[in-house]
């Protein structure tokens, strides 16, 4: 089903500092299926987890694909204690999932990649618009709200933002 389009103009609802992280596979042997596969499945069972626990930290994400090779996911957090918390639960998914990618990727030196960025956002720092589009990016993590509440421009959102 289609997602609904919010008519209008609309900016993300988020207040406060917002912690951006991207995260990504890429596959450099396509053949090498042991390699890759099990991180690629690894993602989606760590984002159900993180969307499923009240207080995660998670806000919410974006799956996107570069190409048969890439893929990445774009998530938003709360806060960096939160992310950095979940990397290390043993009692979580992703412990165990990076020890494991870790044990194959020694054992098929260049066959799958990883890769991460953390952004750590002031209040202030950033701005949205989403015009006709469904609930997107932070917007759909944080939820939206009518341009003019925040100032009709890039440069009046950061202004406004910053107060």
């Amino acid at each position: 089903m289609p997602e609904k389009v919010l008519p209008g103009r609309n900016t993300a609802a988020a207040e406060g500092d917002v912690v951006v992280f991207h995260i990504g596979l890429r596959i450099n042997r396509l053949r090498a299926l042991s390699s890759w596969l099990p991180a690629f499945m690894s993602m989606p069972r760590m984002l159900r987890e993180l969307s499923q626990e009240k207080g995660s930290g998670l806000l919410g994400f974006k799956v996107l694909y570069g190409s048969l090779r890439d893929f990445y996911v774009v998530q938003y957090w709360s806060d960096k204690e939160r992310l950095l918390a979940y990397a290390h639960q043993q009692d979580k998914q992703h412990r165990p999932a990076w020890t494991a990618f870790n044990r194959r990727a020694r054992a098929a030196k260049g066959h799958v990649g990883i890769w991460h960025e953390t952004f750590i956002v002031p209040a202030g720092s950033y701005e949205s618009v989403y015009v006709d589009m469904p609930a997107y990016g932070l917007g759909a993590a944080t939820g939206v709200v009518p341009v003019g509440r925040r100032g009709d421009t890039a440069a009046q959102r950061l202004k406004a933002a910053k107060r």
